[in-house]
């Protein structure tokens, strides 16, 4: 699977994360970014994601980043999708899954045998990709008590063992 303009993400790469996430979150009324708070770690992405054994990954197309995904270990021996975000003018083209599969694969790699995420409520088109990708929305709702009162639901996905693969 291969990712045009995909890198692992580094320090510098800070604006171009805080614009890219807070350009998608402008799209949702009273979705705003915390970054004194919950988003914090996008001042410093690169040692946030290594710090708890995680990679973070950007896609940057002519001189801008349009794209990212990470992921963390859990306690569990899953893995944590984290922060997909794709910039309006890069969607539709599959790049989304294309990070999803990139996540899943390096999960599988490190030994994880789930992949789970949590997402907004009010971002249904993600929720549509996940889903056609093979995740379970949960019962379970989390509040975040974050400025934007984030409501999130609980996605998950087996993967196949590595046999299988």
């Amino acid at each position: 699977m291969s990712v045009d303009g995909l890198r692992a993400v580094r320090e510098d790469d800070s604006a171009a994360v805080i614009e890219l996430i807070g350009g998608c979150f402008a799209e949702y009324p009273g979705c705003v970014l915390d970054l004194d708070g919950i988003d914090a770690w996008m001042r410093v992405p690169a040692s946030s994601y290594a710090q708890r054994g995680g990679e973070f990954w950007v896609v940057e197309r002519a001189g801008c980043v349009v794209a990212c995904a990470g992921y963390r270990p859990a306690e569990d021996g899953s893995v944590e999708l984290k922060s997909l975000y794709v910039a309006a003018v890069a969607r539709r083209g599959g790049l989304g899954a294309r990070l999803v599969a990139l996540v899943e694969d390096a999960a599988a790699r490190a030994g994880a045998h789930r992949v789970t995420l949590w997402s907004d409520t009010r971002f249904g088109a993600a929720h549509r990709l996940y889903e056609r990708l093979g995740y379970e929305r949960g019962p379970a709702t989390r509040e975040l008590h974050d400025p934007s009162q984030s409501v999130e639901f609980g996605y998950a996905k087996d993967l196949p063992l590595a046999e299988a693969r």
